[in-house]
């Protein structure tokens, strides 16, 4: 069986990472939230989205998150009428990527705290070893 401080920074590690991965998907879409497509009537940017999933590590015996999936959100473009766009059909319509600037920001918030808690779950575990060992040595 694992030591429990270190089954701690194994599963605080797996948590950074994957909110690592979680913040990169948020910060492609906000730096795409305007790219329409190239061609006239062609599709914009898609917003994409992230899951996740534990995962047991059979050498630990301990519960791991990793990433699921990263996938297209199919939720419809928005259409602008815009007849000066290179992006436009024949109407004038403009396809506007499916990213809400607010959903974006309240993601890499949350990815953003979860993130700062795994960080403190790591440093306490450290902090416990650190203690432990001078324990030890006083011993």
């Amino acid at each position: 069986m694992i030591d429990p401080l270190e089954a701690s920074l194994k599963i605080a590690g797996s948590g950074l990472s994957a909110q690592s991965a979680r913040l990169r998907v948020v910060s492609e879409n906000m730096a795409n939230a305007q790219s329409t497509g190239r061609t006239a009537g062609s599709d914009p940017y898609r917003r994409k989205t992230i899951s996740f999933a534990n995962e047991l590590d059979r050498a630990s015996g301990v519960k791991l998150v990793r990433i699921n999936t990263i996938g297209a959100d199919p939720t419809a473009f928005a259409v602008e009428h815009d007849p000066g766009n290179p992006a436009a059909n024949a109407n004038g319509d403009v396809k506007r990527p499916n990213v809400n600037l607010l959903v974006e920001m309240g993601d890499m918030r949350e990815a953003n705290r979860t993130y700062e808690a795994d960080l403190q779950i790591m440093k306490q575990a450290n902090d416990l070893a650190a203690m432990t060992v001078d324990l030890l040595k006083g011993a």
